[in-house]
């Protein structure tokens, strides 16, 4: 599975660091919002019910999974 983030609408609410932080930080960024910072964009499957939930969870719908 590929991990992709439109960062120019994340507005880092941390529910994805929150749901999988072995996969997503979030961190401030100078003169805005938070933003994500994706760790992994490959991550083991054994991580994909972790990285959904983070999917799932982020309130401006800005991750995707491909694969």
């Amino acid at each position: 599975m590929r991990i992709k983030v439109d960062l120019d609408l994340c507005q880092g609410h941390s529910v994805c660091m929150e749901e999988c932080p072995e996969v997503f930080d979030v961190r401030d960024q100078a003169g805005g919002y938070h933003q994500v910072v994706v760790l992994m964009e490959e991550p083991p499957e054994a991580l994909r019910a972790k990285v959904m939930n983070a999917v799932r969870g982020c309130p401006n719908r800005v991750i995707t999974v491909e694969g």
